[in-house]
């Protein structure tokens, strides 16, 4: 057969579409090898994989811990920190807005804590030994500070005033905030007592946020630099469905309020909590909150063990004594004690030991660092 010219071929013949369908499959191949490798290479990019541990983080953070059962109580945080801006900003002056959105959110690494308690006084656990250790622990202090103000700094104290001890030694750094107007102070209770503290505090040059659940506005300014609100704290984060229900009340953990804040340290925590006080300094201490703050005053009551504290009268005060000393291992000194004597003389609901049912104490952190 004599061999055919693909000139002479009639237009419209195959041989067009001849010339076209190699070319045709060679670049779908191409695409789909690029595809491929496209997909590929974002799984393995270096962004992927923090997006992915970011997220497996957060997961973590919001499943049940699986030590639950092993007694050892373990939580884990992630810290959100404050931004430039905000420490260099009053709350004044953010047009009404009384906490700063944390533009700029660092990381911590995950941390867990358990409490250890400390070993019992004898082996024989008697509520006598442990109630003399405690007792005594709480009424010696362990640091001087030559400058104690209880009230009388901000106004004469009343008879019925309880005092609220803050240090303003210089060596601890509270006197040199308050002077830079840059100190800050969360006050936590239940509505009720006197606020003569918080009120001068404020007048001082601190950024002073008082919680309240009381109150009918979610935040509420007070006076200069003294906001007020709408918040309790808790030891725990709500479920969900109980928020949804209860839209006016919030209660969230203090790591977490100071988180949404935007607030990175807190010069003066001051509570007085009915009880809850055992079960909040139990989370401070677990999710390692108590270092960013640099004086504790706490009204500490004894009259009952106060909630979601179990067991006998002495596993009770041990759990107490336990606690405090965690405080001191993490660097918090006791300066000032005050036994209430216009309280119930009780201990754990019987009249013993010349206790109060109340005491009002107050620690500085000896390793704290202002912003």
């Amino acid at each position: 057969m004599p061999a055919m010219s693909w000139r002479k071929l009639p237009t419209g013949s195959v041989a067009p579409r001849c010339r076209w369908m190699p070319f045709g499959f060679s670049s779908l191949a191409v695409l789909l090898l690029v595809a491929v490798l496209s997909g590929f290479r974002d799984s393995w990019s270096p962004d992927w994989g923090l997006r992915r541990g970011r997220e497996q983080q957060e997961q973590a953070a919001r499943e049940p811990s699986s030590a639950a059962g092993s007694g050892r109580v373990t939580y884990v945080r992630s810290l959100k920190r404050d931004s430039p801006t905000a420490r260099s900003q009053s709350v004044e002056s953010r047009a009404g807005n009384c906490c700063p959105s944390p533009l700029f959110q660092g990381r911590r690494k995950s941390l867990q804590w358990h409490i250890e308690l400390q070993p019992w006084v004898s082996p024989h656990h008697l509520l006598e030994e442990e109630a003399a250790r405690f007792l005594a622990y709480v009424s010696t202090s362990q640091i001087s500070c030559n400058n104690v103000e209880e009230m009388g700094w901000f106004g004469s104290l009343e008879p019925t005033q309880e005092p609220w001890p803050v240090c303003l030694d210089n060596t601890f750094n509270l006197a040199q905030q308050i002077h830079r107007k840059q100190c800050r102070v969360y006050s936590v209770g239940l509505g009720s007592g006197d606020k003569h503290f918080e009120v001068e505090m404020a007048k001082a040059g601190c950024e002073v946020h008082y919680f309240d659940p009381s109150i009918k506005e979610a935040h509420f300014q007070k006076s200069q630099g003294y906001w007020h609100h709408r918040m309790s704290i808790d030891w725990r984060d709500p479920n969900p469905a109980a928020v949804a229900q209860k839209q006016r009340r919030t209660t969230k953990k203090l790591g977490t309020i100071m988180n949404e804040f935007g607030h990175r340290k807190i010069d003066v925590l001051k509570a007085d909590l009915e009880s809850a006080e055992w079960k909040i300094l139990e989370n401070l201490i677990l999710e390692n909150v108590i270092e960013e703050i640099g004086q504790l005053v706490f009204a500490i009551h004894l009259h009952w063990p106060g909630f979601e504290v179990s067991g006998d009268d002495s596993d009770v005060v041990r759990y107490w004594y336990s606690l405090l000393k965690e405080l001191e291992l993490r660097s918090f000194k006791l300066f000032r004690s005050y036994k209430n004597i216009n309280k119930p003389q009780i201990f754990l609901r019987k009249q013993a030991f010349n206790a109060s049912s109340s005491y009002i104490l107050s620690w500085v952190n000896t390793q704290w660092r202002q912003y």
